[in-house]
């Protein structure tokens, strides 16, 4: 019962030729794995708006995206590091 309500964990990924970012299909060595990420979607039913939260795996918030239904998109990047 507890699993059901869990966030799920994403990895994330560096990919660091920039021929490699614009293909479908990555092969393992051409990436390389730099954290984990967890992935929220609200959106507000009257406004328009969705929000994505990206947070680490300690859930920390690491980047807030604003997309608007008109096709806008603001980004907010959290840095917690002095």
């Amino acid at each position: 019962m507890d699993a059901e309500f869990n966030e799920a964990l994403y990895k994330e990924i560096y990919v660091e030729d920039e021929f490699n970012k614009k293909k479908n299909i990555l092969k393992p060595s051409e990436v390389e794995i730099i954290g984990h990420k967890k992935i929220t979607v609200d959106e507000e039913l009257h406004s328009g708006v969705k929000i994505l939260l990206e947070k680490d795996e300690n859930d920390n918030i690491k980047e807030i995206k604003f997309y608007c239904s008109c096709g806008n998109t603001k980004s907010v990047v959290l840095d917690y590091s002095e």
